[in-house]
């Protein structure tokens, strides 16, 4: 059985992921119950995890989140979720080795915290998709004032998602799937523009 490792994440600048939906996400597309790190949020965070935007959260991933999805009997994909605190880069090396793309969940309310992400698989080589977390099923912004916040290339694959949905996980899924499976090659053609 072949397996494929595919890996989701979020940042924040200051690499501190917290309450974009990667949690969520999981639950809402791994087929088994995923291995989630989900810890209260204690006043050892204040001044490390930054809460702006989301400060109802109780919660942050403390290790990374994991998850399965069986595509067929000779194909598994593995789902890693990485925690975008400082104290856990040191983690995004190792699950990144080997990964065939990822995925980087953007928060509207914070777009500006998607850049380490984005250039962290940028400068790796790494396939990436942006799933754009619309949060009670609604993103108010336009698509490409998204992409262009984000300063995203014509090729990379921008979805709008409910990361509580299943099909609409799915969505960014297959939409990584398809930009990991046109390679390089198609890329520079330009024979798909994604959203």
């Amino acid at each position: 059985m072949a397996t494929v490792r595919k890996w989701l994440t979020g940042l924040t600048a200051e690499r501190t992921a917290v309450d974009d939906g990667k949690a969520t996400l999981f639950g809402a597309i791994s087929e088994t119950t995923p291995l989630r790190t989900e810890e209260l949020i204690t006043e050892a965070s204040v001044g490390v995890d930054n809460l702006a935007g989301v400060e109802q959260k109780t919660t942050t991933t403390v290790a990374m989140d994991f998850g399965r999805i069986t595509l067929s009997s000779a194909l598994v994909v593995y789902l890693f979720g990485a925690p975008g605190q400082d104290r856990f880069w040191f983690m995004w090396d190792d699950l990144s080795r080997g990964a065939l793309g990822a995925v980087v969940l953007a928060d509207t309310r914070r777009l500006e915290n998607c850049f380490p992400s984005v250039d962290f698989f940028e400068h790796r080589g790494i396939p990436f998709a942006v799933g754009v977390n619309c949060f009670n099923g609604v993103c108010e912004e336009d698509p490409e004032e998204i992409r262009a916040a984000l300063d995203l290339a014509p090729d990379i694959p921008l979805v709008l998602c409910d990361a509580r949905d299943r099909e609409s996980v799915k969505t960014v899924l297959l939409a990584l799937l398809e930009h990991v499976m046109r390679g390089p090659a198609a890329e520079v053609s330009g024979d798909r523009q994604p959203v």
